[in-house]
């Protein structure tokens, strides 16, 4: 979708273990953040979009999430709509808050996503993972899961999915496996992108981990499913961000003197499809390049969804960063690390800085909000001015089931 709406605030809370905090709190830090961020009011804002998907599974709050979330800092009166859209329902919010500026219904829109992901009962937040994929169908996919592994030799993720750990790390592991044969890809390279975005989120204050790794360390971690070491899988996390969009009119009578601009945010839904066809992510790229009248060789910083080491390195062929297969060639070369030619993930992604799920699209979005305004701190990508965000979630066959990229420029 082609958009006209400018970030005028963001503000997002430290991503971590907060078992001592609820979601209206770890929420509400994040609003007031971004309305400080904005120089805006409560009582400015017109609608909110909050995102969240497992409130529901892990603390029982269903229903009216993000009036709960709100109203205990005393917004209320206001349309909220609550989005829910698996590991994208932040992307989601914020997708629908610039369209509805766009569309010139609001000048001023939140747009919120938090998550608690964290609970004494590790099966309620495994189990939050396993209802993103066809609950009907669960079974099926379990067990050709177990057969892909037994068939490659793959003892660990032969058993323990949905139980030891999420469910989706087995697929993205079965896809890692896949890559290797087909592209010959190394397990040293996926381990670099671990190495890499740990290095990243060691300069960032709001990440869940700080510690810098190198590929042995990661390759020497326990295994969770072949060849996925723990620092190659995202954590489970607690978190909140939030953006504040508004329209152009709005942004001028703000007086805003660094706006970022949101100039395509597309949102798709996967589909079945031949492996070798273009799927939700390859499509949205395209769209989202063609709506902002740009290609790969523009971007200047990119956030992608790194929920396992080879998703990343998979991103960087979907993008257009590199050609298909030679995503391993990429990280080798060093041009997605700060300073080199198009870093990915400042922030430590999904690995390092971590994954609240419901938080995990808007916290993006900061990032590279950040980045383009030349707050990014010691991660600052020098002259930043074309950003992309991609965050998909949810699992339907081959494809996910849904899928948002975002371009954002300076």
């Amino acid at each position: 979708m082609k958009v006209n709406a400018i970030v005028a605030g963001v503000g997002m809370t430290p991503f971590g273990k907060m078992l001592d905090q609820g979601l209206k709190s770890i929420g509400a830090e994040a609003v007031k953040g971004a309305l400080a961020d904005a120089g805006l009011t409560a009582d400015q804002l017109q609608a909110a979009f909050v995102g969240n998907a497992a409130a529901g599974l892990v603390t029982g709050q269903e229903c009216i999430r993000g009036q709960v979330i709100l109203r205990s800092i005393g917004i209320g009166q206001l349309p909220v709509i609550n989005v829910e859209n698996a590991c994208a329902s932040a992307s989601t919010a914020f997708h629908q808050a610039c369209a509805m500026v766009t569309a010139g219904i609001y000048d001023v829109v939140l747009a919120l996503g938090a998550e608690k992901l964290y609970h004494e009962d590790k099966r309620k937040s495994f189990a939050a993972f396993s209802g993103a994929v066809d609950v009907e169908a669960l079974a099926d996919i379990m067990a050709r899961l177990q057969a892909g592994a037994k068939e490659t030799g793959a003892e660990a993720a032969a058993g323990g999915a949905g139980e030891k750990r999420s469910m989706f790390m087995d697929i993205y592991a079965a896809a890692a496996r896949n890559h290797m044969k087909r592209y010959g890809t190394t397990v040293q390279q996926f381990a670099a992108v671990a190495a890499k975005n740990s290095f990243h989120g060691s300069l960032n204050p709001r990440a869940q981990f700080r510690q810098q790794l190198t590929v042995e360390d990661v390759l020497a971690a326990p295994m969770i499913a072949e060849p996925l070491t723990r620092p190659m899988c995202s954590p489970i996390g607690d978190g909140a961000a939030a953006a504040i969009v508004v329209s152009e009119r709005k942004a001028r009578e703000l007086g805003l003197t660094n706006p970022v601009r949101v100039v395509s945010t597309v949102l798709r839904s996967g589909w079945d499809h031949g492996g070798d066809e273009p799927g939700a992510f390859e499509v949205c790229v395209r769209e989202a390049y063609e709506e902002a009248a740009i290609g790969p060789g523009d971007l200047n910083v990119v956030e992608v969804h790194d929920a396992s080491a080879p998703a990343e390195l998979m991103a960087y062929e979907s993008l257009g960063l590199c050609p298909r297969g030679e995503g391993g060639a990429l990280i080798d070369s060093g041009a997605t690390r700060l300073g080199g030619r198009i870093p990915v993930n400042t922030s430590g992604g999904l690995l390092r800085k971590g994954h609240p799920v419901g938080a995990t699209g808007i916290a993006q979005v900061v990032e590279l909000t950040e980045q383009l305004q030349g707050r990014g701190g010691d991660r600052q990508v020098e002259g930043a001015r074309v950003a992309l965000a991609q965050n998909g979630g949810g699992s339907i066959g081959t494809d996910a089931a849904a899928m948002c990229v975002t371009v954002l420029v300076r």
